[in-house]
């Protein structure tokens, strides 16, 4: 019986515990020590992931409330850390390190252990006798599914602990399935944003435990490796090391047309680029964990006014630096911190929020944040509730016979499916505007000809998340490479059309060890003969005529998305029907819509497709309409017979 009954209206944002499915083999072992005391009142058993912090945790004041006993639980799972980069795994240390602090400080510990969590959390529950297990809601599939086995081995002991598993509320909704799937729609009903909580009065653990050691980072990774389920190849396990820009110049490089190009070093960039975890300097704002990301975000609010403080001046540094585009800041330094859970996004909310009334005698004015900055925080945070709402929705939701699936890609929620299980491995990707759903009546053809057949909606489009970031063809062209990598785990026959056939060229000309072939669908691009020069880095910041141009371009594609879907179908008008219409007008009203369309001014599709394909001979299919209303069919045809005669060409 979970402690929530006590109370049917307390803490209603405890779903149920998730349907237990069959349990799946696992490759991990854990050991705990004997208790030589152990209690015998009641014990939960807090197993803490993506919750990284004291303060603003309803799981850990519920526990607080209603147990004599707690243990908080941080497991190394590789499953879980294998999601992480190397910059992610270091802060991940440094957060864990800080939270063991804060507990120590008042009176409890961390437990660490290592090993898979359902071997852990089973051998602990029986050691301890605990009678609550508090985990925090998933969204993301691989992460479900994890939970889910956790679920059912602790159903299969004979003192069954209960699972209670909880979220952070940001809204007072009482149900998830009630949201109205658009973002217009869901802002009309003008839901207030709850109160974060505060730090809560903690029990003291009378028992003796082997509480563990923290890992250093090269005995993480020796882990890590130790307990890989399948054995990549040196360079599969090197691919996500290199941006797809490094590997431009690489490639240039070794053709001679460069003679300045820098350094093997300079290739190495870090994903995380400018967090404020990303410098010695900025690893300080950590030192204190939650307080230490608080006082950085205090100073990232305040940037307008200044300050004689030293340790402000360097994050108001950082924030000069990272500001690729207006308010694109705030992601870049806090991403890390709230993936991780060390602050709370209802958090940053509040003290962004306080911050504006003080500023303005008490006041919100309706014409929007009087400081860059506050609004940054704001939006972002919004933005990201939003599809945290959206991919607990999308659980049930399904696309014929088969469920949408979530991926979490360097912190944002991206959606994606599969259908099949054998076979080879197809991976469908879709045009500028676009979302899976542009293959809906292919997906089940093609998995029955004896594939498996992925399609993902790039990020920034459909359902998938769209944060204030710069988009580029290398930036998706890296998403795809990750999805390959870190999803489908296997080389791919890779399918493109429109914007998404160039960025699949890109991917398969920079890292051919994943592509098995590319078909090119109306794809964009050109053919220029005899192409060796190296693209020079271009200037991505948003220009008062993209900025403008986004919000001209997107009153006039609302207006007529169902004419230009015809046209983009002009011998099937049928496929332009009211569903996909609709579905493009919601995706159009997502917070950070605009973001994307801005970066139409910006794309950089200088390096033509003869020079991508060039070393692909026997591995490429070109099909081309030629009804396509976008590009010259017949000039770009010319062209690739005469330039490109080791590819293969279909005309429609």
């Amino acid at each position: 019986m979970s402690i929530f009954n006590f109370s049917p209206s307390f803490f209603p944002y405890f779903p149920p515990p998730p349907t237990p499915r069959r349990r799946r083999s696992s490759q991990f072992l854990a050991t705990t020590h004997s208790s030589p005391n152990p209690i015998t009142g009641p014990l939960a058993v807090l197993w803490l992931k993506h919750d990284l912090r004291i303060h603003d945790h309803p799981a850990l004041h519920a526990a607080s409330s209603h147990f004599p006993s707690l243990i908080p639980l941080y497991i190394f799972d590789s499953r879980i850390l294998s999601r992480f980069s190397d910059e992610m795994l270091e802060i991940l240390l440094l957060a864990l390190e800080s939270l063991r602090y804060s507990l120590r400080d008042r009176g409890l510990d961390l437990l660490i252990k290592f090993g898979d969590a359902e071997s852990v959390l089973r051998e602990l529950v029986v050691q301890v006798k605990a009678t609550h297990v508090f985990v925090e809601e998933e969204v993301e599939y691989e992460l479900c599914l994890l939970m889910d086995d956790v679920s059912q081995t602790l159903s299969t002991l004979i003192r069954s602990p209960d699972l209670t598993i909880w979220r952070t509320p940001f809204y007072d909704i009482k149900s998830v399935e009630a949201i109205p799937e658009s973002y217009d729609e869901f802002k009309k009903l003008q839901l207030p944003v709850t109160c974060p909580l505060s730090s809560p009065t903690l029990p003291c653990l009378e028992m003796e435990l082997d509480w563990g050691t923290m890992p250093t980072f090269d005995a993480l990774k020796e882990f890590m490796n130790s307990t890989r389920l399948n054995e990549p190849s040196d360079e599969w396990d090197s691919i996500k090391n290199t941006t797809a820009e490094a590997m431009v110049r690489a490639k240039f490089s070794k053709r001679g047309s460069n003679e300045n190009n820098p350094s093997s070093r300079e290739f190495r960039t870090e994903r995380m680029g400018n967090s404020i975890f990303s410098t010695q300097r900025g690893k300080n704002f950590m030192m204190g964990g939650t307080e230490g990301v608080l006082n950085a975000l205090a100073a990232y609010i305040r940037y307008n006014e200044g300050t004689s403080r030293d340790d402000w001046q360097v994050l108001h540094e950082m924030v000069r630096n990272s500001e690729s585009r207006d308010g694109a800041s705030f992601i870049k330094l806090f991403g890390p911190a709230i993936h991780l859970g060390i602050v709370s996004k209802r958090k940053v909310h509040y003290e962004a929020v306080k911050y504006e009334k003080e500023r303005n005698a008490g006041f919100l004015s309706p014409f929007g944040y009087s400081a860059r900055t506050v609004a940054a925080a704001v939006d972002a945070v919004l933005s990201s509730e939003w599809y945290w709402l959206m991919g607990l929705k999308s659980k049930g939701r399904r696309l014929g016979s088969h469920s949408y699936r979530n991926w979490r890609w360097n912190g944002f929620l991206v959606q994606y499916t599969v259908v099949g299980c054998d076979g080879p491995a197809i991976l469908l990707v879709h045009g500028f505007g676009a979302f899976l759903e542009h293959y809906r009546d292919n997906i089940h053809g093609i998995a029955e000809g004896g594939k498996q057949v992925w399609a993902v909606t790039m990020l920034g489009f459909g359902r998938s998340e769209k944060p204030n970031i710069v988009y580029s063809e290398q930036m998706w062209a890296e998403f795809l490479r990750d999805f390959i990598v870190e999803v489908v785990g296997r080389p791919v026959h890779l399918v493109g059309n429109s914007i998404g056939g160039y960025i699949v060229a890109i991917v398969a000309c920079l890292w051919p060890a994943l592509v098995e072939s590319i078909v090119l669908i109306n794809s964009a691009g050109s053919v220029i003969p005899g192409y060796s020069f190296l693209p020079l880095k271009k200037d991505r910041q948003v220009s008062i005529a993209a900025w403008l141009g986004a919000r001209l371009l997107l009153s006039y594609l609302r207006l007529k998305t169902k004419d230009i879907l015809k046209n983009c179908y002009p011998t099937r008008t049928d496929r332009a029907d009211d569903w996909l219409v609709n579905e493009m007008l919601r995706a159009s009203k997502d917070p950070g819509g605009l973001v994307l369309l801005e970066s139409i001014f910006s794309f950089d599709l200088t390096v033509p497709l003869n020079y991508l394909l060039e070393r692909l001979e026997g591995r490429v299919l070109i099909i081309q309409g030629m009804k396509d209303p976008i590009y010259n069919s017949k000039s770009l045809l010319g062209k690739l017979k005469e330039h490109c005669a080791w590819v293969m060409i279909k005309e429609l």
